[in-house]
């Protein structure tokens, strides 16, 4: 398939996610002029740990948060997927739930349990007047940042992640245990802002990177290869080829990977034909690492399995982050296109939330 083609991403492209991912700068500039509107409370400083509760595309922010701040964050800072908190929650925990519809059913679970442990309590969602959420926050005047999402016309949170990652960001900074500076957000949203135009569907594939690493991933599954402050970025790419693409993606991390996985490559001999490797590089990287992803490279090619590498361009880690996170985006939709499906849709997802009501 021609990934030039303009008429194909009119036909199969019908909710604007292409759209979407464009505006992740306007997504984060829009965060960036609201961030004054958000008050978190003196006590939320005297926090000995971090909980967000989130599913899906409403927690990927904090695994991009956990690993981009990595070096900055003073405290742990925990994902519950779940409908319940671990034990160790209490009055000292910051209990950030987070919904991007703010119907989630496991975190409004989970916002019960952290009232009645006394857990102090923030939340990210939607301003919408079907959020439960922010009725939540209007009752119970809780702290937080509900967000009126003009630049996701896709209408799917993974999309929206502008709003879920700097948001998110933006109430765990006002605590107190990481810092965000203005002036470099503004610099990686420009950065961002000139990547569209060189990742855009009407850049032709020859100069786009996103078209070609797609057209390399095109009928194989892609285990996504990366370490340190890139590795939450992964995730959020993993969540993505599988929604907005359809396609079953893997994740791996560096260093750990190397103390297991070289040794189960050979089986099923399907690997050799099904799977290829596509590493994310990083000149910050501490430089075992570098060697680890070098050595790790050549071990996958003598089990005959195809590797790619992508080196990020960016001067600093949290620059490098967003510029891997736009890069994800465009590749997921540009494999969805390839794919020849509508990447908005999630009929089985959609299908699995209405057996559950019944």
């Amino acid at each position: 398939m021609n990934l030039d083609n303009k008429q194909q991403y009119k036909k199969l492209d019908a909710h604007f996610v292409g759209k979407s991912i464009e505006l992740l700068p306007d997504q984060m500039r829009q965060v960036l002029n609201e961030a004054h509107l958000i008050k978190i409370p003196k006590n939320y400083s005297h926090i000995n740990n971090v909980v967000v509760v989130g599913m899906g595309g409403s927690n990927l922010g904090t695994h991009f948060t956990r690993s981009a701040f990595a070096d900055k964050i003073k405290m742990p800072i925990n994902i519950v997927a779940n409908y319940h908190l671990p034990a160790f929650v209490d009055k000292n925990t910051l209990v950030l739930l987070s919904s991007y519809s703010g119907t989630t059913k496991e975190v409004l679970s989970a916002c019960k349990e952290a009232q009645k442990r006394n857990c102090k309590i923030a939340a990210i969602s939607e301003d919408s007047p079907k959020s439960k959420l922010k009725k939540i926050m209007m009752k119970k005047n809780l702290p937080g940042y509900l967000f009126k999402p003009k630049y996701n016309p896709s209408g799917q949170p993974r999309l929206g992640l502008g709003y879920s990652i700097f948001g998110q960001a933006v109430i765990l900074a006002k605590t107190g245990i990481f810092s965000i500076k203005r002036p470099q957000m503004k610099d990686i949203i420009a950065m961002l802002e000139i990547n569209s135009h060189k990742l855009h569907s009407n850049f032709a594939t020859n100069q786009n990177a996103a078209k070609k690493i797609a057209l390399k991933l095109h009928k194989k599954i892609p285990l996504l290869i990366s370490a340190e402050h890139l590795f939450g970025c992964l995730h959020i790419m993993r969540n993505q080829f599988n929604e907005c693409s359809k396609n079953f993606s893997a994740y791996l991390e560096l260093p750990d990977l190397n103390h297991y996985t070289l040794e189960g490559l050979g089986f099923p001999l399907s690997n050799k034909k099904n799977i290829i490797a596509l590493f994310f590089e990083s000149n910050l990287f501490d430089k075992r690492v570098q060697k680890r992803s070098t050595l790790t490279n050549q071990v996958i090619k003598k089990n005959n399995i195809e590797t790619l590498s992508y080196n990020l361009k960016s001067k600093d880690k949290l620059s490098q982050s967003f510029e891997l996170l736009q890069l994800g985006a465009w590749i997921s939709y540009y494999l969805g296109i390839l794919n020849k499906i509508d990447p908005a849709e999630i009929p089985y997802v959609d299908w699995f939330k209405n057996q559950l009501k019944k």
